[in-house]
């Protein structure tokens, strides 16, 4: 296959998703896990999905440094070079400057695709159709393009992108971010038809993130341009630099340093089966039901008028409930989860409740 060769795709990998506690931990963070039953991670289906797009030496791995052995056992095909491992967690914006500062010293016409590495898409073909329409428009144009996905649900826990005028066939210029609005305000949303679901999924030229970064939070700029080039094109430079560097960096997500400021922000909107995987309510919504409408994830459950639930319980154990409805059962080692999918929201305050009272133990 012959690929552009200008064209790179960082996987952001550095998570925790607390969101699905117990089953994703710190020491396992859920993109390392085959939560669907496919024989391949979270983590190794992104890397298949865009390997189709972008050669796979122009692929990049960013992740926190205690799972660097865990992407090198999922992917061992990723050279040293190609995981970039943070030293401390400082959120999204600093993860993308490093991503584009090391790129753009390789190849000055970069342009790049940035993925979580934990979201699952269904819709392969339409994915790839988008990511090389994206592609193009980045490259003709100074802009900075977020995916935007239509909204199913009134989704508290994703941020909204609101559609301004249309540009380039289902690219449009965006007119507002709102970070995950309260229900009443996302059953407006999902009504108006203006606004969708940010998929986290950003595409670019390395010239205009960097410009862009540059202009909005020059805190972070100023940390990456603080030595030259050949800084990043040397692992044992770029390692020692990053160690004393890196965690001075303010801690902000993307959204808020850039895509919120910037007033080249663009959306296309897609339709390719998306999915973060990024609660338990998703899971079940993603995965087959019972007669009863439950789903069970490799464990055994009887259940007696109980319909809507989630299982999962890893090992050998028997799940037994009777009328139970609309539940989140899981447990992970040392930890036994019974929620209200209702309440879901609030497991990632459980998780610190637990690290409060019982330090880092159940994290």
């Amino acid at each position: 296959m012959e690929y552009n060769k200008h064209r790179y795709c960082v996987i952001m990998c550095g998570g925790i998703g607390s969101r699905f506690w117990p089953y994703s931990r710190a020491r396992l963070p859920k993109q390392f896990i085959d939560f669907l039953g496919t024989g391949r991670t979270l983590l190794q289906m992104s890397y298949d999905r865009i390997s189709g797009i972008v050669a796979p030496s122009n692929i990049l791995v960013l992740t926190n440094e205690r799972y660097a052995d865990l992407v090198r056992q999922q992917l061992p095909e990723l050279s040293d070079e190609q995981i970039l491992c943070e030293p401390a967690r400082r959120n999204t914006a600093p993860c993308i400057a490093w991503a584009a500062w090391h790129i753009a010293a390789r190849d000055q016409e970069a342009s790049m695709i940035v993925c979580p590495a934990d979201h699952l898409i269904t819709r392969e073909d339409k994915f790839t159709a988008s990511v090389l329409n994206g592609f193009a428009f980045v490259e003709a144009n100074e802009a900075l393009l977020t995916l935007g996905i239509t909204p199913t649900r009134p989704e508290t826990g994703y941020g909204y992108i609101q559609v301004g005028e249309p540009v380039c066939g289902d690219i449009s210029k965006v007119k507002t971010f709102t970070e995950k609005p309260d229900l009443e305000l996302a059953k407006v949303f999902m009504a108006s038809g203006e606004f969708f679901w940010n998929s986290g999924i950003f595409m670019w030229s390395c010239k205009a993130i960097r410009k862009a970064l540059r202009k909005c939070i020059p805190d972070i700029s100023r940390v990456f341009d603080s030595t030259d080039d050949d800084t990043y094109l040397t692992i044992d430079r770029e390692r020692m630099f990053i160690e004393s560097a890196f965690p001075s960096c303010v801690s902000i997500s993307i959204d808020y340093a850039v895509m919120e400021k910037a007033d080249n922000v663009f959306v296309q909107t897609v339709s390719f089966g998306w999915s973060d995987v990024g609660t338990w309510s998703a899971l079940y919504d993603l995965s087959p039901k019972n007669s009863e409408s439950n789903v069970t994830q490799n464990c055994n459950v009887l259940s007696y008028n109980s319909s809507g639930n989630i299982f999962a319980v890893r090992g050998e154990k028997l799940v037994v409930v009777d009328s139970l409805q609309d539940y989140i059962i899981a447990e992970a080692d040392d930890v036994i989860l019974i929620c209200p999918k209702a309440r879901e929201q609030k497991i990632k305050q459980m998780v610190t409740d637990a690290r409060l009272k019982f330090g880092d133990k159940y994290e």
